[in-house]
C-alpha cells in the first residue's frame, strides 16, 4: 500500500467542488466565515466588504459599519447583517507568558461556551494586525483522578490561553498585548453534500445574502430607496446597528442573523425547551422582534420559531423599530460552537424571501458535491531529516487504535533506505540492529491515537461511536471531525445533545459515554453514498502549530514525540551498531498497552525477552496553570524525562540515577519525576524485564490541543542514541 499522509484542505478550498454558477456565493461564505471578527475587531472584514462592494460607493464609518444605498424615496428600507462574532480580548498577561482574557459579550452566551474553548487551538492578533496561532489550557485527563478540587472548565478565572511562550516580555515582543483578540481557529467545511460547518458561520450567512443582494440591486434600479449595511458590535448591545437606525430612520426593517435562546424566568429553566427548526426545514421568521404579521413581507414559505431579541440590551435607550420589522435566519444546528452548522438550501429559501422582497434574482449557495480529501503521498529522504520535519510528518499521519497502517508507513518511509523493518501478528514494526547476542535492549514508542470507530449508521443518518482511548468529551464533543473513508477524508461534526446549551446539561467525565457523528446525512443511504461504513475510523483534523520558542501543538504528539525519536536515533547510530538492540513501534497502546503485550508474549515464547525496555511515551506534564504541582511537574523546553513512576511501574532508582548520569556526561538536558498513565514497559516485567519509562513533557494530553517543545524532542532523541551505546543492564544490580 502506497504511503499517504494527509493533505486535508477545507472542502469549499478546491475549485473542483465548487461549479461556476456558485461559486462566487459559495466562496463568499467561506471567505467571510473564515475572517476572524470578534466583536469590537471587525476592521478586516469590514474592509473585505467595502473593497467587495467598490463599485457601488459604500461608506464605512468609524465603528466599521459598511452601508451601501441604492434609489431614492419611498419607502425607505433598510436590510442589516451583522459582521461580529463571539471571542475574547486579552485582559492580563502572567509573568510566565499565558494570557488571561475577558470575554466579549461578558453574557449572553450559552453555559459550556467556555469550556468547549479549553483545549483548542485559537488565533489572536497582534498590534500590527498579524496573526498567531495559541492554545487554551486544558485539564489533562491523567492529573485530574484523586484531585478534590479540580478547577470549573466553564469558569474564566480559569481560562489561560498559551503562545508557547515563557515570559510576559516574550509576549509583548511578539506584539501580543493587552486588548489582543481571541477567537477559535475555523476553515467552514461541507458537510455531507449541502451542510456548511465552521466556528461563526451562524454569524456571517446573512452577511453572505447581503452581498449577494447588494451586486443584484446593482443592475438595477429598486423603487424607493434600498439600504444594506453590515453592521458591528451587535454582540455587545447592537451598538453598530442602532447607529444606522439613527441615521437611516426606515420604514420597513430585515433583521438577517442568527436565532438566539429566549430568555427564560427562573421557572421555565426546568423545563424542556421548545423544539427549534431544524436544518433542512426552511427560512425561519422569529416571534419576537419581528412584526405581528408579516404579510408585508410576502413570507408565506417562512416558517416560525421562538428566539430572544436581536437587539440585544446595551447602555442608553434602545433604539427603535420601524412597525415592519422582521428578523429572518436559518435552523442552525450546535449553535454557538465550533462544529454548528447551517444547510445550503435553507439559505437558498432566505434568499428567495429576500429577493422577492427586493425584486432582484439571488444566486445559490448550494456548493457542486465535494469529493473526499485525499492523502498526500510522501517519498523516502536521502539524508536524516531534522526533528521538527519528523515530528510534523508523523503526526499529519492519522491513526486511531486498530488502523494504524499510515503512521506505520511513516515511520518505515522515515527510516534510513538500509532498514528493514517487519511487521509482526499484531501489527508492531520490528527492526533489529546489531548482533543478536549479550543483552537485548528495547526501544518502543506506540503509533496509535486517540478517536472513534463507527459502529453503527442508523436509519436516520445518525452515526454512533465507539471510543478508541480516553479523553475529555468537551474536547471533542461539538467539534469538526474527520471520518477516513476507502476512498479519502469525509468531513463531519461530532454531535451533541439538544440540550447541550442549557445549564442542566454536563459534559460526561467518562469518554465511554455513547458518541454520536454527523456526517451530513438523512438517512443510512445517504450515508453509504458517502463512501461511509460501519468500521471506518473517525478523528479530528489536524493541523501543526509553529508556536513561540520552538514550542509546537498537533493532536498525536503522544506518542509521535516518542516514535520521532526513535527513528532519529536509528539514523544517528548507523547500519551496524555494536549493541543487541531492538526498536519497536507499538500499536493499540492506548486500548491497554495491546501492542506492547503481544510483542512481550512473543519474546517469552521465543527466549528473547529483553533485558531492558526503553519505553518512551508522553510525561503528562503539570506545566500549567490549571493543574495541581503535587506531581507531574516536568517543565517544558528542560530536557527529556525520566518516567520513574506512574501508574504501571516504578524505575528502580539505580536505573534512573545511571540514566542522569549518560545524559549528564553527553551534555544532554534531564529531568525526572512522578506522572499518571501507564507504558508499554510495563507488559514485559512479568518476563523478567526492567521497565525504564523515558518521556518528554506534554501541556493538555489527549486534547486537540496538545503542546510540546522540540528541544525536548533534541534531547530525546539524543539520549536514545546514547543509551543505544552504553546502557549497562547489570550496572546497580
Amino acid at each position: 500500500m502506497r504511503l499517504r499522509f494527509l493533505s486535508f484542505v477545507c472542502l469549499l478550498g478546491g475549485t473542483a467542488a465548487i461549479s461556476a454558477q456558485n461559486a462566487v456565493p459559495v466562496g463568499t461564505l467561506k471567505s467571510l466565515t473564515d475572517t476572524v471578527a470578534v466583536s469590537g475587531y471587525e476592521t478586516e472584514l469590514s474592509r473585505q466588504i467595502e473593497q467587495r462592494l467598490a463599485a457601488f460607493r459604500p461608506q464605512r464609518d468609524n465603528m466599521g459599519n459598511v452601508l451601501v444605498t441604492f434609489g431614492s424615496g419611498a419607502p425607505r428600507r433598510l436590510l442589516v447583517a451583522p459582521l461580529d462574532e463571539p471571542g475574547y480580548v486579552v485582559s492580563h498577561i502572567e509573568d510566565d507568558g499565558y494570557l488571561r482574557v475577558t470575554r466579549l459579550p461578558q453574557t449572553g452566551l450559552p453555559p459550556h461556551y467556555n469550556e468547549m474553548h479549553n483545549a483548542q487551538p485559537m488565533v489572536i492578533t497582534t498590534r500590527k494586525g498579524e496573526q498567531r496561532p495559541a492554545i487554551v489550557a486544558g485539564l489533562s485527563i491523567h492529573l485530574t483522578p484523586g484531585r478534590a478540587s479540580v478547577p470549573d472548565p466553564d469558569d474564566i478565572d480559569n481560562f489561560y490561553v498559551d503562545l508557547g511562550a515563557s515570559s510576559r516580555t516574550e509576549v509583548l515582543a511578539r506584539g501580543v498585548d493587552l486588548l489582543s483578540p481571541i477567537a477559535a481557529e475555523r476553515s467552514l467545511a461541507v458537510v455531507g453534500t449541502h451542510l456548511y460547518s465552521g466556528t461563526a458561520v451562524g454569524d456571517r450567512f446573512g452577511a453572505s445574502l447581503l452581498l449577494a443582494a447588494a451586486e443584484a440591486l446593482g443592475h438595477g434600479a429598486p423603487s424607493g430607496t434600498v439600504t444594506i449595511a453590515f453592521v458591528t458590535q451587535q454582540w455587545t448591545g447592537s451598538r453598530g446597528l442602532a447607529r444606522v437606525l439613527q441615521q437611516t430612520h426606515p420604514d420597513e426593517l430585515l433583521y438577517l442573523g442568527r436565532t438566539l435562546r429566549p430568555v427564560r424566568t427562573a421557572a421555565e429553566r426546568n423545563e424542556p425547551l421548545p423544539p427549534s427548526p431544524k436544518p433542512g426545514t426552511g427560512a425561519v421568521l422569529t416571534l419576537s422582534g419581528s412584526s405581528r404579521s408579516a404579510d408585508w413581507l410576502n413570507g408565506a414559505s417562512l416558517q416560525q420559531a421562538q428566539s430572544a431579541p436581536f437587539v440585544t440590551r446595551g447602555y442608553g435607550p434602545a433604539p427603535t423599530l420601524p412597525e415592519k420589522t422582521a428578523h429572518l435566519s436559518v435552523p442552525i444546528l450546535y449553535p454557538l460552537t465550533a462544529g454548528e452548522m447551517i444547510d445550503a438550501h435553507d439559505l437558498d429559501a432566505l434568499g428567495t424571501v429576500v429577493g422577492k422582497y427586493l425584486g432582484v434574482s439571488m444566486p445559490t449557495f448550494v456548493p457542486a458535491p465535494p469529493p473526499p480529501a485525499a492523502y498526500a503521498a510522501i517519498s523516502r529522504p536521502n539524508a536524516a531529516p531534522a526533528n521538527d520535519a519528523l515530528l510534523k510528518t508523523l503526526t499529519l499521519a492519522y491513526g486511531v487504535s486498530e488502523v494504524e497502517t499510515m503512521p506505520r508507513e511513516a515511520v518505515e518511509k522515515l527510516l534510513p533506505a538500509w532498514a528493514h523493518p517487519i511487521t509482526d501478528a499484531a501489527g508492531n514494526l520490528v527492526l533489529h540492529l546489531g548482533p543478536t547476542t549479550g543483552p537485548n535492549t528495547v526501544f518502543m514508542a506506540h503509533t496509535d491515537e486517540l478517536g472513534f470507530r463507527i459502529r453503527a449508521i442508523d436509519a436516520d443518518g445518525t452515526i454512533q461511536l465507539d471510543n478508541k482511548g480516553g479523553g475529555t468529551t468537551s474536547f471533542y464533543w461539538g467539534h469538526p471531525a474527520v471520518v477516513h473513508t476507502s476512498a479519502g477524508m469525509r468531513s463531519a461534526v461530532v454531535g451533541l445533545p439538544q440540550n447541550f446549551d442549557t445549564a442542566q446539561f454536563h459534559f460526561p467525565t467518562d469518554f465511554r459515554s455513547p458518541a454520536t457523528l454527523n456526517v451530513g446525512a438523512g438517512s443510512a443511504e445517504e450515508a453509504a453514498a458517502l463512501g461511509i461504513k460501519v468500521g471506518d475510523s473517525v478523528t479530528i483534523p489536524k493541523t501543526f502549530h509553529t508556536l513561540l520558542n520552538r514550542r509546537v501543538s498537533i493532536r498525536s504528539l503522544d506518542d509521535r514525540v516518542g516514535c520521532a525519536a526513535l527513528v532519529r536515533a536509528v539514523w544517528d547510530l548507523g547500519e551496524k551498531p555494536a549493541r543487541n538492540l531492538t526498536f519497536v513501534w507499538s500499536t493499540r497502546e492506548e486500548l491497554g498497552l495491546l501492542g506492547a503485550v503481544a510483542y512481550a508474549e512473543s519474546s517469552a515464547k521465543t527466549g528473547t525477552t529483553p533485558a531492558t525496555v526503553f519505553a518512551i511515551d508522553t510525561f503528562v506534564s503539570s506545566d500549567s496553570p490549571l493543574e495541581s504541582k503535587r506531581y507531574a511537574d516536568g517543565v517544558l523546553g528542560q530536557g527529556f524525562l525520566v518516567r520513574a513512576i506512574d501508574n504501571s511501574n516504578i524505575v528502580p532508582w539505580a536505573d534512573v540515577q545511571q540514566v542522569q548520569a549518560i545524559a549528564t556526561a553527553h551534555h544532554i538536558p534531564v529531568q525526572y519525576g512522578v506522572t499518571g498513565g501507564g507504558n508499554d514497559g510495563a507488559a514485559f516485567q512479568r518476563y523478567g524485564s526492567t521497565d525504564v519509562a523515558l518521556s518528554w513533557p506534554l501541556r493538555n494530553s489527549h486534547s486537540p490541543g496538545e503542546v510540546m517543545d522540540l528541544r525536548d524532542l533534541d534531547a530525546l532523541a539524543s539520549i536514545v542514541t546514547a543509551l543505544a551505546r552504553e546502557w549497562n543492564p547489570a550496572s546497580g544490580r
